[in-house]
């Protein structure tokens, strides 16, 4: 299924494996942390970009956390497209980095600048579960059935949240589905880089 990476190419490949482990660990924990420094914040009545437009180190390290979570999603991205075999797995590693770069914008346009930060807030959580489902359907169709299966239920759990919180909601604001839907895409991102890159 997985092309082995030229010798050139293969300490990138397994360079992109640790940064997909390390990406969505570094921003969560740097969403915590802006969480942790900023009491007022508030589950059902903020969304997590509230937090980019505090001042000092709420703000700070928020920001940090996507933009550098971001440019770490796009490092596996690469490795992703460069083993994949077949145009549809390339496809989909192609837009799984259009929404890692989507990421890293929202921690360069924080929320106060509009419309920019509406718009790559809304482009990441669209295009990542897309770049799912299209990668789902060419590892199925490369006989990694499992491996598709799971990709295609993360898609679509990342999708069910935000149809869930529109319909009957979350809360008044946005903080927990954008939460559960980033969880749903990190666990993808972790077992992918196990199970792709542990044996090149």
């Amino acid at each position: 299924m997985w092309v082995k990476p030229m010798s050139k190419h293969r300490l990138l490949v397994r360079f992109s494996r640790i940064c997909g482990i390390i990406s969505p660990v570094f921003t969560f924990t740097c969403i915590m942390l802006a969480i942790t420094s900023y009491p007022e914040f508030s589950w059902t009545n903020n969304a997590l970009s509230d937090l980019g437009t505090v001042e000092g180190f709420t703000g700070t390290i928020f920001n940090l956390g996507l933009l550098t979570g971001g440019f770490l999603a796009l490092i596996f991205a690469l490795g992703l497209f460069i083993i994949q075999k077949n145009i549809l797995g390339k496809l989909g590693s192609l837009v799984f980095a259009l929404a890692a770069i989507s990421l890293s914008m929202i921690g360069i346009f924080p929320e106060n600048i509009e419309p920019i930060h509406y718009h790559v807030s809304v482009a990441f959580f669209t295009l990542a579960p897309i770049a799912l489902i299209i990668l789902s359907v060419a590892f199925i169709q490369a006989g990694k059935k499992k491996l598709g299966l799971f990709t295609l239920f993360m898609a679509l759990a990342a999708a069910v949240i935000w149809i869930y919180h529109w319909t009957f909601g979350f809360g008044a604001n946005v903080a927990i589905p954008e939460t559960l839907s980033a969880l749903a895409l990190s666990a993808w991102v972790i077992k992918l880089s196990h199970e792709i890159f542990i044996n090149l």
